[in-house]
């Protein structure tokens, strides 16, 4: 009886499933078909009249095509969990000049709605996804929207034919109703293949995008690098070069009091020892923000411990390995701990936090994973400007990836995986 109700829900499921695809993969010809019934029924089939519903149909193509793409993406991966990357294009940014012009990285425009616009079109003309999304509305109706049809085929025939008092009618009404049942559970799977096929990047999209991804890559980097430079400088200015200038201004005071007044040369030389002293801590201080020590000499996990001790957090770490890294894939990490612990005080209100490292050789190559949980209020999101946007970019350049999972109400769990073939 299980059985029974399973093959029946898998049936009704499948059916529905396959009049979504048909209804998707036909959306295309269906316009066709509607420009051709234009032309024959309302112009007469006068050859010049055919011009109206041919302009009807390309433009009803050009404007579908990508839609009717991303609805079989969308399908595909809500039903089977088969993640096709979309490969488009993503606009630039468009910038204000000097001369009051717009700079949509292909021409200037007089306004930002025009920059954008024009960018917009440009971008859609060149874009290789454009033409590998009309050729899918080409395939689609001919592979998956055919075999997706026979359901639906089957229950019209089934409708049809027991409706009519004939004995072959209704033999032929039962055998689409048995080809209906029979089809449903499977016919609406060929639109995974199908899509994998020709919805997928080609390597041109693929090389390309990557390219875009690491330009961008290289602005972040650039404008980390000055920010942390200004920074340092600001660190500097302010802090310990303001203390060395008092410093010298002591020392020169004291050497002239030191006949006439010895009391007052002392108090000096004392304040100037202490003042000698602050600027050695916050050197130090600053030079740990820079590059722990820690990090150096006994590599990320003890430097994540030494981390954890330092935060207000209740912080625990746990390593299952001892690793050596490369450097800059240490520092990332570690910086990364040290972000994530302070959004779970500072933005999460949290009180624990639990910190691991592992080693993950599961898939096609061997990585480091990092994970960070706290007991927060949640919520947590990658946004545009924000410290885990910084964090995500931070990865991508060794080819890492950020996962967030932070429901409102916490808790909050954000694993950093990074490849190392050196492991």
């Amino acid at each position: 009886m299980r059985q029974l109700v399973s093959w029946v829900t898998s049936a009704c499921v499948g059916f529905v499933r396959a009049c979504a695809v048909v209804g998707v993969a036909m959306l295309v010809p269906a316009v066709w078909a509607v420009a051709v019934a234009l032309w024959m029924w309302w112009w007469g089939g006068d050859p010049w009249s055919s011009i109206v519903p041919l302009l009807w149909a390309c433009i009803g193509t050009l404007a579908l095509s990508r839609p009717v793409c991303r609805m079989v993406r969308s399908l595909v991966g809500k039903w089977t969990g088969t993640v096709i990357p979309a490969g488009y294009r993503q606009a630039g940014p468009v910038t204000r000049m000097s001369t009051g012009y717009w700079w949509n990285g292909h021409s200037y425009e007089r306004t930002d709605r025009d920059a954008r616009q024009d960018q917009r079109m440009r971008l859609w003309w060149s874009d290789p996804a454009t033409w590998r999304d009309l050729r899918f509305t080409a395939i689609a109706p001919l592979t998956m929207g055919l075999i997706a049809a026979v359901p639906p085929a089957g229950a019209v025939a089934a409708v049809l034919g027991l409706s009519q008092p004939t004995l072959p009618a209704r033999l032929a009404g039962v055998l689409g109703l048995v080809v209906a049942i029979a089809g449903a559970p499977y016919a609406w799977r060929a639109a995974e293949p199908v899509a994998v096929r020709f919805l997928g990047a080609s390597p041109a999209m693929t090389l390309a995008g990557r390219v875009d991804e690491l330009t961008a890559q290289r602005a972040d980097t650039t404008v980390a690098q000055a920010a942390e430079i200004r920074r340092i400088e600001r660190d500097l200015h302010d802090g310990a070069q303001a203390r060395l200038v008092a410093l010298g201004l002591a020392l020169a005071t004291a050497e002239k009091l030191m006949r006439t007044d010895p009391d007052q040369a002392m108090a000096l030389m004392r304040d100037a020892r202490v003042t000698a002293s602050t600027s050695l801590t916050e050197l130090r201080e600053l030079v740990k923000g820079i590059n722990p020590p820690v990090l150096n000499e006994r590599g990320l996990v003890d430097a994540v411990r030494a981390l954890a001790l330092d935060s207000p957090l209740e912080a625990t770490v746990s390593a299952d390995v001892r690793l050596r890294l490369d450097a800059p894939i240490e520092s990332a990490l570690y910086f990364g701990v040290a972000e994530l612990l302070t959004n779970a005080l500072k933005h999460a209100h949290a009180s624990r936090a639990r910190v691991s490292i592992a080693q993950d050789g599961t898939g096609a190559g061997t990585g480091i994973v990092v994970e960070v949980e706290d007991d927060g209020r949640g919520g947590a999101g990658v946004r545009a400007g924000g410290g885990l946007a910084g964090l995500h970019r931070r990865l991508a350049v060794f080819d890492g990836t950020l996962e967030i999972i932070s429901p409102a109400g916490g808790p909050t769990r954000v694993r950093m995986v990074v490849p190392c073939e050196s492991l």
